[in-house]
């Protein structure tokens, strides 16, 4: 039995799929995990989540334990195999808004802010600090366990734990795992499981550039089809509502689908862009 500490569990949407994708897993369902915020209503409420997750779809083997505050933080980490980090310091409000606000005033459009750009960068100085005090604790407590990191802006964040930690570090993102799926729904395709994909590239910009179904047919060239079909149907009657229009688009352009959502793209307002983001 070995243990996952989940840093930032406040992040309800993030440590409900990391998590239970870990309770269906043979090799991590019978792990303790912890779950580590500094916020008490955020964290009793994904307490109280991935406890009925565990009992419900696995069988409560889990040892489910909450850790509140900075001062419970070590105690969190001690003992873990993996370190998963779903953190987002000072929240959406302000810290986000300034992230769009500030380029907005020097004519800087943004569309998620949380990648590269100076929105990005913003969000990294704040953000590495806290890292640093993180890896600290770990090399105290547990210097062999991997950290996950899920958090933004990935390639900064990925760079300097890799660069300035002592920790074993790797950047992950989940979307990856749902990027068939929402494809082939989104074209209302079926098919049959399990499907076989290869996707490469980096955070925010992968590429899914193969796709077959369970008896290996190559699903791409229907793909290409009803994409284009949709991308010239929609646009021509002026509608860009679609979520995954410029995902399409790229798919016209370029011959493959994008991992992230459009939103990931295009222009949009600042207001909208925060929903991808770990809290």
């Amino acid at each position: 039995m070995g243990k996952i500490t989940f840093m930032g569990a406040g992040s309800t949407v993030f440590a409900k799929n990391v998590l239970g994708d870990c309770l269906r897993s043979p090799a991590l369902c019978d792990f303790e995990i912890a779950l580590y915020d500094i916020d008490s209503v955020r964290l009793e409420e994904s307490y109280i989540m991935i406890d009925s997750l565990n009992r419900n779809i696995n069988n409560g083997r889990a040892t489910v334990k909450k850790y509140l505050g900075v001062e419970n933080r070590k105690e969190a980490l001690r003992g873990a195999n993996f370190v998963v980090n779903a953190i987002q310091v000072g929240l959406y409000e302000p810290c986000t808004v300034t992230d769009f606000e500030i380029p907005k005033k020097y004519g800087l459009r943004q569309t998620i802010a949380d990648t590269l750009g100076i929105g990005g960068i913003f969000r990294a100085l704040r953000t590495i600090p806290v890292l640093e005090d993180f890896t600290n604790d770990m090399a105290e407590v547990c210097p062999k366990a991997w950290f996950l990191n899920y958090t933004n802006p990935m390639a900064m964040l990925a760079g300097w734990l890799q660069r300035y930690s002592p920790i074993k570090s790797i950047g992950l993102c989940h979307s990856v795992q749902t990027c068939s799926y929402d494809l082939l729904t989104g074209l209302g395709m079926e098919y049959k499981e399990p499907l076989r994909e290869r996707i490469a590239g980096i955070n925010h910009m992968g590429w899914l550039l193969e796709l077959e179904d369970a008896d290996g047919n190559d699903l791409y060239p229907e793909v290409r089809r009803r994409a284009a079909e949709v991308l010239e149907r929609e646009l021509a009657k002026g509608n860009s509502t679609n979520e995954d229009l410029v995902r399409y688009e790229y798919i016209r352009r370029l011959g493959y689908y994008c991992t992230e959502s459009s939103e990931h793209m295009r222009s949009t307002t600042p207001s909208s862009s925060n929903r991808s983001i770990p809290s």
